[in-house]
Parts: structure tokens; sequence; C-alpha cells
């Protein structure tokens, strides 16, 4: 039996189709005994894996890790089963392990890592497992050798999502508590129609997983799969989870054309630039195919600052589509990271002022702000990465020090003095008390109110330092924070 486990992640009413896993199962199903165990809906996996262990036996654990709260859990799981089951081979793959690798292997309860894209890099584990194939030959693949040393092999090729097989959603234990209520329909599911991404921004993790590579699925996979979704579970809007939606925009009008006659909402993550270059028909075609909400990363309002992040945008295009996106009913919700190491305090200052133009443009646009934090990059970290020394062992990732981190929250990166991070968390509350999400589903009109006025003031004289009344407010009325939580 072969265990696929998804370590718990998210609140309760974040959950989702686990993506990563089902992905994995695909390869399996119809050749392979397999569970899955999903720490998410199960509230005892450790359990669940015991159980398992003695009603089948396992002869593999692979497990899918996302950093933050999820490595922590999958820490804890992992060497629980290690410590009971001695010898049964543990498997680590996803964005934590891809970006730090030798971190994970030397850790005595994970034996090998699948780097980016995993599919073909977990059967040939299995194939390797089984003595069939050498751990050297397995594109992908990261493991110990016989000396405890760890071995890197070349990355594999970057498969098209149309090359694969369709999840097997059916093997879930409960499929339809997967289904969330969200701003963007009562029945609400998640979806990536690609893999990857172009473009090299250099604070991004996304880079060292694909190498600027990007495959799409195609339309007509795309429509059948959000058609299956919807006859089976009644789905009425997607969560799109690409990195880049959006590539060529003769896919995008097919795309459209396929989706809009089943009356979906969705939201996804596109490029500035590429939006701006469809025609005034296509972004019409895309909000009525239902395209409600488009993420981007808009990431500075500086020139200079996009240049050394590589991210291949002027600030201008970011005030232009702001304005343009407008006319078509769709909600752009930009993305800035802030607190440049070069000069933090310049570039806060900058943001902000930045930031205040677009809401002129368009109030409804959403903001999310981010500290930067450096990730290991191929092509040198943005800024003060070379500041920063990443922790060598899961147990210290597990840290609530590194936890904070990578979720952003208490970065305590050298070059951001405490006054100006203030100045930053300040901004954001003010600018997202003043207006509200819509994602926020739970907050009364009486709230949004309340919200709104007591912040009305800060924001029109720019005063953002120490906003007790807006923490307490906040608190009080649980304020949805969407940089921190799914749809």
């Amino acid at each position: 039996m072969i265990v696929l486990l998804h370590p718990r992640s998210t609140r309760p009413q974040n959950r989702r189709f686990p993506l990563a896993v089902l992905s994995l199962a695909a390869m399996l199903e119809g050749h392979e005994e397999y569970a899955i165990v999903d720490g998410n809906l199960d509230s005892d996996p450790g359990a669940t894996l015991e159980r398992i262990a003695t009603q089948s036996g396992i002869e593999l654990l692979a497990v899918s890790v996302m950093p933050g709260p999820q490595m922590v859990s999958a820490v804890s799981l992992c060497r629980e089963f290690r410590r009971r089951h001695p010898s049964v081979p543990v498997l680590w793959g996803g964005y934590f392990p891809s970006l730090y690798t030798d971190a994970t292997l030397n850790a005595n309860y994970v034996d090998m890592v699948v780097r980016g894209q995993g599919e073909e890099a977990f059967l040939g584990a299995i194939e390797a497992i089984r003595g069939r194939k050498n751990l050297y030959q397995v594109p992908g693949l990261s493991f110990k050798d016989a000396f405890g040393l760890h071995v890197h092999n070349a990355p594999g090729a970057l498969k098209s999502p149309n090359d694969l097989p369709e999840l097997p959603y059916h093997r879930l234990v409960s499929p339809e508590k997967y289904i969330a209520r969200t701003f963007l329909g009562s029945r609400t599911a998640v979806h990536q129609a690609s893999i990857g991404c172009p473009f090299r921004c250099r604070f991004c993790g996304v880079v060292p997983l694909f190498d600027g590579r990007q495959k799409m699925e195609a339309p007509t996979r795309t429509a059948n799969t959000l058609m299956h979704l919807q006859r089976t579970y009644g789905i009425n809007a997607v969560q799109f989870y690409d990195n880049n939606f959006f590539l060529r925009e003769d896919y995008t009008v097919e795309l459209c054309e396929r989706v809009a006659p089943m009356n979906l909402r969705w939201w996804c993550e596109g490029r500035i630039d590429i939006l701006l270059r469809y025609s005034d028909a296509t972004l019409q075609k895309l909000h009525d195919a239902g395209a409600t909400m488009i993420f981007f990363g808009a990431e500075s309002g500086s020139d200079e600052t996009l240049r050394q992040m590589n991210k291949q945008l002027r600030a201008e295009q970011t005030l232009e589509l702001a304005a343009r996106i407008r006319r078509f009913g769709i909600v752009p919700e930009f993305s800035f990271v802030v607190g440049n190491p070069q000069d933090p305090e310049g570039d806060t200052r900058q943001s902000i002022e930045f930031i205040r133009k677009i809401k002129k443009l368009n109030p409804d646009s959403e903001i999310i702000v981010q500290h930067y934090i450096p990730v290991p990059h191929p092509d040198g970290s943005y800024g003060g990465g070379d500041q920063v020394r990443f922790p060598d062992t899961l147990e210290e990732w597990a840290t609530e020090r590194w936890v904070n981190f990578v979720i952003r929250t208490e970065p305590n990166t050298p070059w951001l003095p405490q006054r100006v991070k203030r100045r930053i968390d300040g901004f954001e509350l003010v600018v997202n008390c003043r207006w509200p999400t819509m994602q926020d589903i739970h907050l009364p009109r009486w709230g949004r109110v309340l919200l709104q006025s007591l912040s009305a003031w800060r924001y029109k004289l720019g005063v953002y330092e120490y906003p007790l009344e807006l923490e307490w407010a906040q608190q009080f009325m649980n304020l949805r924070k969407p940089r921190f939580e799914s749809l």
C-alpha cells in the first residue's frame, strides 16, 4: 500500500481539494493500491496511518509539503511514523522540500525528495524502491546514498497537464467537504490549469522549481474538468491555483467561450503586462465568462525596484490596468512586496504613495501588502538574500521564528527596522479597514461601516502608526486577511 499524506495546513473553513496528492493519486489509479490521508479533514492522521499499516502494510509514505504550518505538521507526523516504522521509505515533495532540499534530507525521517513537478519522479522512486530502477536514474529526485551523502539528480522535463491523467476526486473520503462557501459562490472548488511560469522574478519561489518554464492545459480539458465538478458536486465557483493563468490571448478567448455557459464565478492570477495587451473584446469575454477577481503581482511602484526584481514591468502599467479593468467589472487584487533591502524606508514610502494612486483610480482594487523575504534563487535572490542564513534542519524551520518568516508575519530580516515594519503593517491595516475586502462574506454591513468610519481619518491624513482602535475592531470582528488565508 502506498500512502499519500496531505498534512494539516489550513483553517477548517479553508479546506480545498488537495491537488498535489490527487495528482500523485492519478498516476497510481488503476495500477496500485493506495490511500489518501488528509490532515485537513482527518482529526488524527497519525492514527489513520497506523490503522493502514496494521491492516494493509505501507510500502511508501509520500508527503506533500508547503512552507509554514503544513511543514510543521509534516515534521511531527513523519518523525513519529519513522519511529514506529523505521524500514518504510518516506518521500517528501512540494514547495518546501523543492526549495530547501538539503535541510529536508538532513532529517533522519526523510529518505527522498521529489523536486518541482513530481509525478514522473514519484513513479521512478517507487520503481527504485522495488529494485526495478536505479535511484541515480530518476530525474528530479534527491536522496541519501549509502554513506548518508545527499545526491541530487538532474531535473526532469516539464510535462504538460494534457499528458497527465485526470484527477481521481472520487478517491477522497468525503469529496463534498472540499466544496466551500466563498465570496465567489456557495459551492467553490479549486483547479489548476497550468504548471510553472515563464518569468524569472528574483523574489519568487516558483522560479527555482520550474526554471522559467510553463505548460498549459488545453481549454477543452479545463472546461471538461469544471463541467465534471459541476455535474458531480454542483459547484458554482472556482479558484484557479495557477501561478500564471494567462499567457496567450487566443487560449483565453477559447477558454472563456467554453466556460461561459457554466455560469461559474472565478478567481485567478495573472500578469499585468499580459492583460494590458488583451483587446477590450477579450476583457469583456473574461467578465462574461465569470472572471470576478484577478490577482496581480504589482510588487512595487518604483521602476528601479521592479528592475532589481527582474519583474519586466513598469509601474505606470499597473496604474493603466487598474483604470482600464474597472470598465469591465473585474476586481484587480494587487500584491506588493514592500521593504526593498537596499532602501526599506524609501521603498515603503514610495509603495504607500503608489497604492494611494491605485485606490484613487480604482477604489474597488484590493491591496495585498507583503514583507519581502528572500528564497533560494538560481539567478541570485533579489536585494539582501545573502544576509539571511536559512536553517539547515527541519527542526529549526519548524520553530516559531522561521514559520513567521515564511508566512511573512514577523520576517525579522536584518535590513527592515521595526519602525518601518510598523509603518508597513499599520498602512496595511488602515487600507484593509478603509476598504474591507469583498472576500469577507461573514463581515456584517454594520461592521464594514464601523471599520470604514474608524479608518477614514487615518487614511485621509496619512496617519498609519499605532492604529490600536483598528486592531481592536479587527480582532473583535475577526476581519478576513486575504494574504494569510485561501478564499
